[in-house]
């Protein structure tokens, strides 16, 4: 009984966001200290991708890693991990926001096909820099607005979920604007490999055809991909979530980022496909009376949401637009395959976008073969896999793209392939799945969720690639025969 009693007595306490991170870290992207290294990487890079598309600037991006001394974790290495860009830098008292804030994001819930949405990774990649090395993020950021530089180091104040900026200073730099992070961490580097540093590299190079990108990784020469494409991409506007996507609790907790409105205002501004036939349709046949859509939002109560909840659920709503998707485009996709690596034939299919599970999606994939068959003849295909162009490294075996191409009979298209497996051969098989609301098996985003409508969408997809290196296979055979 006194420890029932002691138990009662407990005090219960509350920590913050950056608590709770700082202590999950694994949840993120930093469960191994090779997933730590390109994981912190990966971050910097996209902040800088898409911070310079949403300005309209084509991306030159710098990326040093190397190993600095002996890590204070067992069986580490310190490494330094710094990325520089020409994109509009940060503006001073954002900062600390950016590098330092855990959900802090102009991109939160905003519906866009860009890379990073939650605010999380980079303010992780700063927190694990502070808890191995001491030291947080260094930054050198400078705006068109800015006759000097500012320099400073960005720290997590941990207990507050705030970002602090300390050695503040400001310094020339040769360049209109831009900006450099540098991490000091540890972790251990793998270059090659579905992990390394390299298959990332390239692979973000591959979807990303307007960028150049330097980098400078240990034991290799300093190597450039330069752009093959000068358009820069038009990132659609944010759209609003679809009601049929969401469960009830979200339904509620989306209400409360309107604050005191009226519902039928909160409902056409914060859902798509819902204007005003559909709330008539709710007063006529819906159940809904007419005098709760001119409530406020945050007086409503469970009972009622509950009710307007089922009532569009039931509803039959127009499925939502695709105009918010993104594609890289089967030209800039057909150059851009040529940059990693020598091949002799690629079938590059960009398929026009459609909706599964209520949101809006579209798959490119291009088919290369590699000129070298040589090079893993043998062995099951390379496959590379991208989620609004950024290269997914882990966890395959349970990603959509990885289940749909196991679906296709490559058999059919000329190619070997054990039962419910990989092809085999020297090919290299990219798949991209672009939309602004895709659903990841975990807060890392290292793997797509394979429901069956995305699963069939990538095969059809694979397909049409397949089709396409099945024509140039046969008239091979057919020229050899001759």
């Amino acid at each position: 009984m006194a420890k029932i009693a002691d138990s009662k007595n407990q005090k219960i306490t509350t920590s913050s966001t950056a608590e709770y991170f700082s202590k999950n870290l694994q949840q993120v992207g930093f469960s191994s200290q090779v997933k730590a290294v390109l994981t912190t990487l990966k971050e910097a890079v996209d902040n800088s991708l898409d911070a310079c598309e949403d300005h309209g600037i084509l991306p030159e991006v710098s990326v040093t890693v190397e190993k600095v001394g002996q890590g204070s974790l067992k069986n580490s290495d310190q490494i330094r991990v710094r990325v520089e860009d020409n994109g509009p830098g940060v503006e001073t008292d954002d900062l600390p926001k950016v590098f330092g804030e855990y959900l802090a994001s102009s991109k939160f819930g905003r519906g866009r096909c860009s890379r990073g949405q939650q605010g999380i990774g980079i303010s992780a990649a700063t927190t694990w820099a502070q808890l191995t090395s001491a030291i947080g993020a260094r930054v050198i950021s400078k705006t068109d607005k800015m006759r000097k530089a500012i320099a400073c180091l960005v720290e997590v104040d941990i207990k507050n979920n705030k970002g602090v900026i300390k050695d503040r200073e400001t310094i020339d730099w040769d360049r209109p604007s831009g900006l450099s992070v540098e991490f000091l961490i540890d972790g251990r580097i793998q270059l090659n490999g579905d992990a390394g540093l390299l298959n990332y590299l390239n692979g973000t190079a591959l979807v990303n055809p307007h960028l150049t990108m330097h980098y400078k990784l240990p034991d290799l020469e300093p190597n450039t991909i330069e752009r093959v494409s000068t358009i820069i991409p038009d990132i659609p506007k944010a759209t609003e979530p679809h009601p049929h996507t969401m469960k009830l609790g979200e339904f509620i907790a989306h209400s409360h980022l309107f604050g005191r409105v009226k519902v039928n205002v909160w409902l056409k501004k914060g859902f798509s496909r819902i204007h005003e036939g559909v709330l008539k349709e709710l007063v006529k046949s819906g159940g809904i009376k007419a005098s709760l859509l001119e409530k406020s939002v945050d007086s409503l109560s469970e009972a009622e949401f509950k009710g307007l909840f089922m009532a569009i659920q039931n509803t039959q709503l127009m499925a939502p637009s695709t105009k918010s998707v993104l594609s890289i485009g089967e030209e800039s996709l057909a150059k851009s395959i040529q940059r990693i690596g020598a091949v002799d034939f690629f079938s590059v299919v960009t398929r026009r976008p459609t909706i599964c599970d209520f949101k809006p999606v579209q798959g490119e994939v291009a088919v290369a073969r590699l000129e070298d068959r040589s090079v893993d003849g043998d062995g099951p295909v390379q496959v590379l896999r991208f989620a609004n162009r950024v290269p997914l490294q882990f966890d395959k075996s349970s990603c959509a793209i990885v289940h749909a191409i196991t679906s296709v009979n490559w058999r059919a298209y000329g190619l070997a392939q054990p039962r419910e497996a990989l092809p085999i051969g020297p090919y290299i098989v990219a798949v991209s799945v672009v939309s602004p609301f895709i659903k990841f098996k975990n807060a890392s985003k290292e793997t797509i969720d394979a429901s069956d409508e995305l699963v069939e969408e990538i095969r059809r997809t694979l397909i049409q690639a397949g089709q396409r290196l099945s024509k140039h296979i046969r008239r091979e055979v057919k020229a050899n025969e001759l």
